[in-house]
């Protein structure tokens, strides 16, 4: 267990399924899927996934006393969720509506192309805040809430709910909340959020994870048009440096959040933390180093992968190993360290646990030279 520290992961669930694509299929999405065309597959890989699933379970994996708190519908689809929640002693906490149904997500994970999703959200659109638990979050150290931006009630009315919810957990201290982004490319979902809303949920927020297109996106819409320009179809992420990150960084602190981490995918985790701002309160109350967390800014390459099958759950689980060592008291730099290892580790398979492994096996890895990609300043 971890430090004897709780956790609540809550927000966005769905179940994913992922056909899987044979050897040799990688080419341009419109060529494979084109209408009338039969495709041969190599079977399907059907898991829990969301935020809820990824980063709860993930963080359960790695020694952190969690409960999940997600909504999913009285279907087939939530049987089999809260059968595979079961498998992990994770199920007490799911909220069962008869009126809603699961929401699922098809992950096409065409081998050379970034992933396509075909996603229905199901009940995570009517999820609010009188949904959670609060007796149970009030005995957790960390609170924990993910996707929501592919949650219509978090987002209406510029995050109105999320900033109410928010705001009655950071009465009822100690819990902290944890915001992160969706994994759908920000471009497919336009007008969901802007500065506005970001001003309106930060103030409450300590540790924000967003990646970096998409805070760019919904920050920052010149630079975002600079970045899509500059990429001509690819990744951003290909093309983009830790110099083009930096002004993105500060505008989150500069809103509100106390510590930023900054995914950059293939390139590593851009971080940064508040001088002041609330920093050293959240420091005293989850027992970390003052000197190593606040004021910090900083750049943590990838790890070179053993292999990469799918990019799926990649994020989550870095995060949930970030978290874990959150709640093991570790300096800023380590936590962010295991927070890159664990992308490395979970892209080795196709769904989000598959890959992972210890905060003690990649500790150990990196300690005999675990070799990582081109630093981009």
């Amino acid at each position: 267990m971890v430090a004897n520290k709780r956790a609540v992961a809550a927000g966005h669930i769905c179940i994913d399924i992922t056909p899987l694509f044979p050897k040799g299929s990688a080419g341009e999405a419109g060529r494979i899927l084109a209408p009338g065309r039969l495709v041969q597959m190599d079977g399907v890989d059907i898991h829990p996934g969301g935020a809820v699933a990824n980063t709860g379970l993930a963080m359960k994996r790695l020694g952190v006393d969690v409960r999940l708190m997600g909504k999913i519908g009285k279907d087939e689809l939530g049987a089999l969720i809260l059968k595979r929640l079961e498998e992990h002693g994770a199920a007490e906490g799911m909220i069962l509506s008869d009126q809603e149904k699961t929401s699922y997500s098809v992950v096409l994970a065409i081998p050379g192309i970034d992933r396509i999703f075909l996603h229905d959200p199901g009940a995570n659109v009517t999820f609010s805040g009188s949904d959670l638990d609060f007796e149970a979050i009030k005995g957790a150290d960390l609170f924990h809430f993910g996707y929501p931006t592919l949650m219509r009630r978090m987002y209406q009315n510029q995050g109105e709910e999320l900033a109410r919810m928010f705001r009655r957990i950071k009465r009822g201290e100690p819990p902290y909340p944890w915001i992160w982004q969706p994994l759908t490319r920000p471009r497919k979902q336009p007008g969901r959020t802007g500065k506005g809303f970001w001003k309106r949920v930060l103030p409450y927020v300590d540790f924000f994870v967003p990646s970096a297109e998409e805070l760019c996106f919904m920050l920052d819409g010149e630079r975002y048009r600079e970045w899509t320009k500059r990429a001509d179809g690819r990744d951003v992420t290909e093309v983009i440096r830790v110099r083009d990150v930096k002004p993105l960084g500060q505008l989150a602190l500069d809103m509100g959040a106390r510590v930023v981490l900054i995914k950059c995918g293939a390139l590593g985790i851009y971080y940064r933390t508040a001088c002041k701002n609330g920093i050293e309160d959240m420091c005293r109350q989850l027992n970390l180093s003052m000197e190593a967390w606040k004021g910090k800014e900083g750049f943590e390459p990838s790890f070179e992968p053993d292999t990469v099958v799918s990019a799926t759950g990649a994020g989550d689980t870095s995060i949930a190993a970030f978290l874990a060592s959150v709640l093991r008291e570790a300096d800023l730099k380590e936590a962010v360290e295991m927070a890159a290892a664990e992308g490395a580790c979970c892209v080795a398979a196709y769904d989000a646990l598959s890959g992972l492994r210890s905060l003690e096996e990649m500790k150990e890895r990196i300690r005999e030279g675990w070799s990582k990609r081109e630093y981009r300043p």
